[in-house]
């Protein structure tokens, strides 16, 4: 019997978050009372740019990263981030075989305003598990848990300095003209190059 897994919730996963989610049969429990943890992908996504990675960061209400409970992290708008990171989007993925063919359905994360970090992230999961095609069951912690003994335990695995070395096979990306294949980008970046066959691909 496979043990329970328990992952956090990000902001556009990298690729190696669904090739594990997918191991465990996308049948997991997500992270919901942990304290917001800094440098890592919960409020991050990495795409590709014409100059290699490109960081777009969810920026959040001050008072957020001290002893806040993931849930209750609220999403500042001081900036006008979406329309930045949108436009990033558009620049970097505009010539991609499939930009076009998502564009209509995920423009609105850009443009609704969501009061807390954790509901845009479940809402965005939602979205691409649903381009995927896929199947899924989670449920979400009541409380926090530090060490849980029967679960493959993700929650702190996934950070810019320690991603899961899963290997992957390298696939067309935008730049790929003038850059070497960038492993574990955001999902998104899957979806856009590779549009129906980024399911079989993971």
């Amino acid at each position: 019997m496979q043990k329970t897994a328990i992952f956090p919730l990000f902001y556009l996963p990298p690729i190696n978050y669904f090739t594990l989610l997918k191991a465990h049969d996308y049948n997991v429990i997500l992270e919901k009372f942990e304290h917001f943890p800094k440098q890592t992908y919960r409020n991050r996504a990495t795409i590709a740019s014409p100059n290699g990675g490109l960081d777009l960061t969810v920026p959040v209400a001050k008072g957020s990263k001290i002893h806040t409970p993931f849930k209750d992290v609220k999403i500042s708008y001081d900036v006008k981030w979406q329309r930045l990171q949108w436009l990033s989007l558009q620049a970097c993925y505009r010539s991609s075989a499939y930009f076009e063919f998502y564009e209509d359905s995920l423009a609105p994360f850009y443009e609704k305003q969501y009061t807390f970090l954790f509901d845009y992230n479940q809402e965005l999961l939602n979205w691409v598990l649903k381009q995927l095609k896929t199947d899924h069951n989670f449920t979400f912690t009541d409380t926090y848990q530090q060490d849980i003994d029967a679960a493959d335990d993700y929650r702190m695995t996934f950070t810019k300095k320690n991603v899961p070395l899963i290997e992957v096979k390298p696939y067309f990306q935008v730049f790929s003209d003038r850059n070497e294949f960038i492993s574990n980008l955001s999902i998104v970046d899957l979806l856009f190059n590779k549009g129906p066959q980024a399911k079989s691909y993971l």
